[in-house]
């Protein structure tokens, strides 16, 4: 696996609350099988530039379906001679030094 992505997507145009498309976004991330998570602003995903991309098209198109215009904001790390686990490793890095710092 070579790339780490974040993302966002929020639906425009459907009222003040998005939490029923967000919901399905995140389901079709987690159907993907691709290691992933899900924080307060963003989805993060592990995988290979094509894995992820079409999992991002995914969500964006069942968006679309219920909104009429979408949102996103994608961040990419591509480092193709790192191993996969990097969506963990880097969290658990900072939580290592963290506790050596107490």
């Amino acid at each position: 696996m070579d790339m780490l992505a974040a993302f966002s997507i929020t639906p425009i145009g459907t009222g003040e609350s998005v939490g029923d498309l967000v919901t399905e976004t995140v389901r079709i991330v987690r159907a993907s099988g691709l290691p992933n998570e899900t924080n307060a602003m963003f989805t993060n995903l592990e995988g290979e530039w094509d894995e992820i991309m079409a999992v991002i098209k995914a969500c964006v198109d069942a968006a679309a379906q219920a909104a009429p215009r979408v949102s996103v904001v994608v961040k990419l790390d591509h480092r193709p001679a790192e191993p996969s686990g990097r969506i963990h490793r880097k969290v658990e890095s900072i939580e290592q030094k963290l506790l050596t710092e107490d």
